[in-house]
């Protein structure tokens, strides 16, 4: 059973930067896409971006320019660069592992919270 774990959340100001890595076990992690989400108080999780398991990329409007998806299949990892944040930004973060092509997750961490002060 594939574990996924985050951490990087934390308060920081708008404007600034987070970075946020989200480390998986149990399974062979270069095989999979990954795939980031987020939920803000009061709303439904949403998509934020993904990174198949050739390292393609491709992210939500709202983050797309401003935030990175990268993965080190040696350290079965996945990180979300994030610039430039917003209020709007603040959230939840969540990784999860993708089935397939799609952005269906099959599997979720804990989450980390990410909060963008003004």
């Amino acid at each position: 059973q594939v574990q996924l774990v985050e951490s990087g959340g934390g308060l920081v100001q708008a404007g600034g930067s987070l970075s946020l890595s989200c480390a998986a076990s149990g399974r062979t992690f270069s095989n999979y896409a990954m795939g980031w989400f987020r939920q803000a108080p009061g709303k439904e999780r949403e998509f934020v971006g993904r990174i198949s398991w050739r390292a393609n990329t491709d992210y939500a409007d709202s983050v797309k320019g401003r935030f990175t998806i990268a993965r080190d299949n040696a350290k079965n990892t996945v990180y979300l660069q994030m610039n430039s944040l917003k209020p709007e930004d603040t959230a939840v973060y969540f990784c999860a592992q993708l089935r397939g092509t799609t952005r269906a997750a099959e599997v979720w961490g804990q989450g980390t919270l990410v909060t963008v002060s003004l």
